[in-house]
């Protein structure tokens, strides 16, 4: 990881935390963006920020890098206060809409961003986590939509940063670019690099995150690991082929995919029995834990145990 300066490592021996926000509020004219957001990020981890259109999500993020102020409430990022050029030279990000210069090429584009690192990657290392070598000679007018993507999400890690933001970072790309980003991240977190996303995929965030955060209308509704999440919501999914029954015992969702019938339940065990003393005939059941999506969902519309 990077050693940027002397500055930068005093910081860092200051808390374990790469972020804290305390009793966070921001609006927008009448719009409530942040409603007393409290949440603490341990460095080291990936963090994802998991909410609906609206809940405050890229608001925070601003408040994070030093780009948006908040209105009241505390933030520390890397143990300093992220409006200070000490702690924004430590920290990358790709915001959740980015445009370059038509006439600029994207190692143009590269070597100014790497400029104000101290200890920026090299072309070689960034090649490495980065398919950017085939497009390296090309103005940035004549990338593809996904291209200028990989090149946003790129450039918050060029720089070598302790910790990186990343909002929505893989919005329009196919699958396999979106792999190839989520292994960057990967790696980056195995140096001991810290990030912070925020996702509408959620089998991106089951894929990256090491931590998870829902928002809910300004606020932290849920924090912990992906599987902490699930637990909270303390559902299981049943599905099977065959009718769907009204009127079963802790059914919070059922819904018919084809000749498939998923339900999510408290209690998986009394749904079955349900199944079996009503005569409702099934066959292929499979019971398992509520995935993210389904926990996220439960979570924020408050169908929780």
């Amino acid at each position: 990881m990077s050693d940027n300066a002397g500055q930068g490592g005093a910081l860092a021996c200051k808390t374990l935390a790469a972020v804290r926000l305390d009793g966070i509020h921001k609006a927008y004219g009448t719009v409530r963006a942040l409603s007393g957001l409290d949440v603490t990020l341990a460095a080291g981890e990936i963090h994802a920020f998991l909410g609906s259109n609206g809940a405050g999500k890229t608001t925070a993020i601003g408040i994070m890098t030093g780009l948006r102020r908040a209105d009241s409430g505390s933030v520390e990022v890397l143990g300093g206060n992220p409006q200070d050029v000490a702690v924004r030279r430590r920290i990358g990000l790709t915001p959740q809409e980015s445009g370059f210069p038509n006439n600029l090429r994207v190692s143009e584009i590269i070597r100014l961003v790497r400029a104000h690192y101290a200890t920026p990657l090299s072309d070689a290392d960034l090649f490495a986590r980065f398919p950017l070598q085939a497009v390296w000679q090309r103005q940035a007018g004549g990338l593809s939509g996904g291209q200028k993507r990989i090149l946003a999400v790129a450039l918050a890690f060029v720089g070598n940063p302790d910790l990186v933001f990343l909002d929505e970072p893989t919005t329009g790309l196919d699958v396999t670019a979106r792999q190839t980003l989520w292994q960057a991240v990967l790696r980056y977190r195995s140096t001991g690099g810290t990030a912070v996303l925020t996702t509408h995929y959620l089998e991106e965030a089951e894929a990256l995150a090491t931590r998870v955060v829902v928002i809910c209308e300004g606020r932290a509704v849920a924090e912990g690991t992906v599987d902490e999440i699930r637990a909270q919501v303390g559902q299981s999914r049943i599905t099977y082929r065959g009718e769907a029954r009204e009127g079963l015992p802790g059914v919070t969702r059922v819904e018919r995919i084809g000749e498939e019938v998923a339900i999510l339940a408290y209690d998986a065990d009394a749904v079955v029995r349900a199944l079996v003393t009503h005569g409702v005939p099934f066959s292929e059941l499979q019971v398992r834990p509520a995935s993210l999506e389904e926990a996220f969902v439960a979570i924020t519309e408050g169908n929780i145990s």
